[in-house]
């Protein structure tokens, strides 16, 4: 009995009831950041389609593109987190992504001549490889693009926002269920769309082909980080370095022509800063912060470049500025939350548990 009389409560305490549920809540608020951000980073940012400074059509334009970027995403990095592996993996599962998406559904890997754009000639052919029938600069600027703003970027971003759950699952199975649901309705879609609009379609080696790459990946993918690697005493750039060198190794060509010197002044600074990130990541040193720092340097970028770029269609100048001014700003507001959050939780209490929860990458 209590000094009242009154029996002691027995019940659950509510604070531990109420937990779960909190927890689910904040779950499907970060599944729905990625959700959004990810077809924000991959076709937006850049504002090169003749949306570009029209509010309802974008907003309309995320009812196919949230479930065609965000459902992927958030299915790989689901994937990834459940099974305890870590970057390498989203970022081999992004690349295999982005083999679907414009070696299968859209075809746009192989297409000589895709939606009639104007400027397609002069990004296919200078770089064409007849046996494969693919330039390699579209190849590059697909398939890195894919793996690095449609997926790895938006996940970073979003993660940071929350340190507390950025290893942990945000879905249970109805969502992820639901999630593959609405990228298969997607992916659809726009097959169906490019099978009726466009008069080029892939062989069945290119097919087959494509497909084989995407199953290599993927294995590749869940090989990758089985089993934890050691964490070494080894010095790491600060993160806002890590950051400078990811937005000049994956941008540093934009403004040459799509020729074999862009391909290699991209393609060679990307792989030496992989190699680099591969041995910093092992440090004890590298943080959340440096994995931030990468997808910021690299968005950003993609941001400022975006100012160059013309879209589609008769699209006026003050709303191409508009656009890119509001987007860049809203990436970068993004990505100061996520660095300010992540600052919290290091002077917080209870600091990350060390080993691979702890630099994952």
């Amino acid at each position: 009995m209590t000094a009242g009389g009154r029996p002691p409560t027995t019940g659950p305490d509510r604070s531990s009831v109420h937990r779960p549920a909190s927890g689910r809540r904040v779950g499907m608020l970060l599944a729905l950041g990625v959700f959004l951000l990810a077809p924000i980073t991959a076709e937006y940012l850049t504002g090169y389609d003749n949306t570009v400074g029209q509010p309802l059509e974008l907003l309309g334009g995320l009812l196919i593109l949230g479930p065609l970027y965000g459902a992927p995403a958030l299915i790989i990095r689901e994937v990834v987190r459940r099974t305890g592996r870590g970057w390498p993996s989203i970022l081999l599962l992004g690349l295999a992504f982005g083999v679907v998406q414009a070696g299968l559904v859209d075809q746009s890997l192989f297409n000589t001549s895709y939606r009639d754009i104007d400027y397609w000639d002069d990004m296919m052919w200078p770089t064409y490889i007849p046996v494969l029938g693919i330039s390699a600069y579209n190849a590059m600027t697909f398939l890195m693009g894919h793996m690095v703003s449609s997926i790895g970027a938006p996940i970073a971003v979003v993660e940071s926002l929350a340190p507390r759950r950025r290893t942990t699952p945000w879905l249970g199975p109805i969502g992820l269920g639901v999630a593959g649901l609405l990228y298969v309705a997607a992916s659809v879609l726009v097959y169906d769309d490019h099978v009726k609009t466009e008069q080029f379609h892939a062989s069945a080696g290119q097919l087959v082909g494509a497909t084989a790459v995407v199953v290599g990946l993927v294995v590749t993918a869940f090989l990758v980080g089985r089993r934890p690697r050691p964490r070494v005493d080894r010095r790491v750039p600060p993160a806002w370095l890590a950051g400078v060198l990811s937005a000049v190794a994956l941008n540093g060509a934009v403004m040459l022509a799509p020729t074999w010197l862009a391909v290699a002044v991209t393609l060679v600074p990307t792989a030496g800063l992989a190699v680099l990130v591969a041995r910093w990541s092992r440090s004890d040193r590298w943080s959340p912060g440096h994995v931030l720092a990468l997808a910021a340097g690299a968005l950003l970028a993609q941001a400022a470049v975006a100012f160059t770029v013309d879209p589609l269609g008769d699209v006026a100048l003050v709303l191409k500025l508009a656009h890119n001014v509001i987007l860049g700003l809203g990436v970068a507001g993004l990505i100061t939350a996520g660095a300010l959050a992540l600052r919290r939780s290091r002077r917080g209490s209870c600091p990350e548990a060390p080993g691979r929860d702890r630099a994952d990458a």
